[in-house]
């Protein structure tokens, strides 16, 4: 088989001037070889075949994991949350912010077991490296010189 090639401003191209074809000596072992790959290609992927006996280890479905059976069981234990007064939240909360600077709203919620109202003493922070967490108003932090430079 003889190739021209013929270049242009797109590349290479390439075409064909003579065409040649090949074909394999036909022989005992060759004919064995494409008996071999028909019959292997005409086997269906997939088949199905009749069980002896039942499965089963088969699952079944459960209407209440064990995992939820306890963690009903400790919120029964634990019980409905009272509402606790107003001041001794708000120093729970001076407590906490006094070990750090910043919170996330489910850990104040954790730590005062009530549904936390910052508003009033917290700020917000939507942006920086402190993304979605609180921190106290100015008016309200007492940290030390020192104290206030470690934790910026």
């Amino acid at each position: 088989m003889s190739v021209f090639l013929h270049q242009n401003r797109f590349g290479e191209i390439m075409s064909v001037v003579q065409r040649a074809e090949c074909r394999p000596a036909v022989s005992e072992s060759y004919m064995k070889l494409k008996k071999l790959q028909i019959e292997e290609s005409t086997k269906p992927l997939r088949f199905s075949q009749k069980l002896e006996k039942a499965i089963t280890t088969n699952y079944k479905p459960v209407s209440n994991h064990s995992h939820n059976l306890e963690y009903e069981k400790r919120k029964k234990e634990e019980g409905k949350r009272a509402r606790a007064d107003k001041q001794k939240v708000l120093e729970m909360l001076f407590s906490a912010f006094e070990k750090h600077q910043y919170y996330n709203i489910r850990d104040l919620v954790d730590i005062t077991k009530q549904p936390v109202v910052l508003r009033e003493i917290g700020v917000y922070n939507s942006r920086g490296p402190h993304k979605s967490t609180w921190e106290l108003k100015p008016e309200y932090r007492h940290y030390e010189e020192g104290q206030e430079e470690k934790m910026e």
